[in-house]
């Protein structure tokens, strides 16, 4: 009797489904782990794309102003300074290109981290 209790349970350790929940709840556990990272990068894109965007707008109406006359000084340092108010960089300012007192600004904004710098462009002025 003693010898059929110990080959019971010498199969129960060979049993091949013993351990088989852990690696189950591991592989769940990292794939919860895996979407929770992907859904916090993907937020941290769109809010730095938001802010690239409200930065070229408000630079370009900044520039806009400036190079109609409504406010003293160059429009590309206008420009600059509303992007750096609201954290992003000037990469391209063109002035007077569609029409008088129109400008064209693009910004990026840096992420840090794996994503790229989120970019935004913005005309503002006169119609053309």
């Amino acid at each position: 009797m003693g010898r059929r209790e110990h080959s019971a349970s010498r199969r129960d350790c060979l049993d091949p489904e013993t351990g088989a929940g852990t690696f189950l709840m591991t592989g769940l556990a990292l794939l919860t782990l895996l979407l929770i990272a992907s859904a916090v990068l993907l937020t941290q894109a769109a809010s730095a794309a938001s802010m690239a965007a409200t930065a070229a707008d408000l630079s370009a109406l900044a520039a806009a102003d400036t190079a109609r006359g409504l406010a003293p000084g160059d429009p590309c340092d206008a420009a600059a300074s509303v992007a750096d108010r609201h954290r992003a960089t000037i990469e391209e300012c063109v002035i007077g290109e569609s029409g008088a007192g129109t400008a064209f600004i693009r910004v990026s904004v840096g992420v840090g981290g794996v994503l790229p710098n989120a970019v935004g462009a913005a005309r503002a002025g006169p119609p053309p």
